[in-house]
């Protein structure tokens, strides 16, 4: 039997980061992964996905070079290779992580891992002995009854990426960052894509203004939208699939995408057998990220919301400086930033303005239009905006909400002011670059207090 200070259960974003850092805290690491390290993120999310968006971006961008003086044209679509592409690309990434684990002396045990008692792992016929376990197995597809995956015509994100026979045309269910981002995609490559949400808007928990943009760009793309629909379901037949909708006629599709959330893949782990609490599908966890057994860790979407890689890596980090003997500081989840990749990008971090409404906190608005940004315009970038909610009485950072072509870079800065509890003079006396879209981010929370002077 195999001993070490600490044993990760999977190797996602969460649990190779965690590894790491238990690492470089001298302690003695092995990663348990059946199947390629990187997890869903680098092999079936994040990294593929954002791939495909890129090839689906400069279809866009074709279409606009004529005002830039280049006459160009597009000859072809090859869908195909888009996906290819993202498959060659997540295969180096994840290679990467390898050397990773080989640079930090952190032992790869291939299989699939069950939890035996607190402290020991059966993989196969082999145990596997840990002081500490940080459990990292991510989390599943969600369904409803009439929102089932077959893994042929109906399916999931993880069956969507590798799909390199585009069809004519796709019903998708669920218009969060998933269903929004393949829609992006499969429409630029001439899919003819329908997106059904039961919320009233697109992308559901980011800021009404967000969703109203994003909605108004998918317009002009040609991708249908049914909002606010009462109850769907989806049935696949031998040629086509039915969404049948609430009061509504039936729509037919060549496929369906489900995307309608995720759930923690806690079966089959031995949670039982160690007597871990779970909660709504997820294992609960402490601030430190302990769960309800002394020693033993969950992080990244097994321990629920925010299903973010960012946020998994960043609670392996405090797991492992916990379990290490350390202090971490808390993670607040409003300090998180969401991102959709879409075109035109959508980031965001704190509250949206309706949830501040809701709690009856008094806030300020500032609104910077790229349009009336000089690079923005002079990069035919002109799409979108930068919108901060400011605390009323101290000017506190609530909340901010990009949209734009590189909204997803810009919100580093929005992050960190929230992160260190900064307030809006500290960004006044920032100085930002000219000409820049990054510059909208002084120029909004100017406009917040009454200052903005180029608006």
């Amino acid at each position: 039997m195999k001993e070490f200070d600490v044993v990760v259960l999977g190797s996602g974003p969460g649990g190779y980061i965690a590894a790491i850092r238990a690492a470089q805290l001298g302690k003695k690491v092995a990663i348990i992964e059946k199947e390629k390290l990187g997890g869903v993120c680098l092999n079936k999310g994040c990294i593929p996905t954002k791939a495909v968006l890129k090839s689906a971006h400069m279809v866009h961008e074709m279409k606009d070079l004529k005002d830039l003086g280049i006459n160009a044209e597009v000859k072809g679509l090859d869908g195909a290779q888009a996906v290819k592409r993202s498959k060659t690309i997540s295969d180096r990434i994840s290679k990467g992580v390898g050397f990773l684990m080989k640079k930090n002396k952190i032992e790869i045990i291939e299989g699939n891992g069950v939890l035996k008692d607190k402290n020991t792992i059966v993989v196969g016929k082999n145990k596997v002995k840990g002081k500490k376990i940080i459990i990292a197995t991510g989390a599943g597809y969600k369904t409803f009854p009439g929102l089932v995956h077959d893994g042929k015509k109906l399916i999931g994100a993880w069956e969507a990426i590798k799909l390199e026979k585009l069809p004519k045309s796709i019903g998708i269910v669920g218009a969060g960052a998933i269903g929004v981002e393949f829609a992006y995609f499969w429409n630029a490559f001439g899919v003819d894509v329908h997106i059904f949400e039961v919320q009233p808007r697109l992308l559901p928990i980011e800021d009404d203004d967000s969703s109203k943009e994003v909605e108004r760009a998918y317009k002009k793309y040609g991708i249908k939208m049914s909002l606010g629909v009462k109850g769907i379901k989806a049935k696949a037949g031998t040629k086509d699939v039915t969404f049948s909708v609430e009061g509504d006629k039936d729509y037919k599709f060549d496929m369906g995408l489900i995307a309608v959330g995720m759930v923690g893949n806690i079966d089959g782990i031995g949670l039982d057998k160690v007597g871990i609490k779970t909660d709504r599908g997820f294992i609960s966890v402490n601030q430190n990220y302990e769960t309800s057994v002394p020693g033993i860790y969950a992080v990244g979407d097994v321990s629920g919301p925010p299903l973010l890689a960012h946020a998994a890596s960043h609670e392996g980090i405090i797991a492992s400086e916990h379990l290490s003997g350390l202090h971490p500081h808390p993670l607040d989840p409003l300090n998180v930033p969401g991102c959709t990749y879409c075109q035109p990008q959508v980031a965001s971090v704190g509250l949206t303005e309706r949830a501040l409404k809701e709690k009856g906190i008094e806030y300020n608005v500032g609104k910077a239009p790229f349009m009336a940004n000089g690079k923005a315009v002079a990069s035919n970038e002109k799409s979108g905006f930068v919108k901060v909610l400011m605390g009323k009485e101290h000017g506190e950072l609530l909340g901010a909400h990009i949209v734009g072509t590189i909204a997803t870079e810009l919100i580093h800065e929005y992050t960190l002011f929230k992160t260190m509890e900064g307030i809006d003079e500290e960004i006044f006396a920032t100085v930002h670059p000219h000409p820049t879209l990054g510059e909208w981010l002084g120029e909004a929370v100017l406009n917040a207090k009454g200052r903005s002077l180029n608006i």
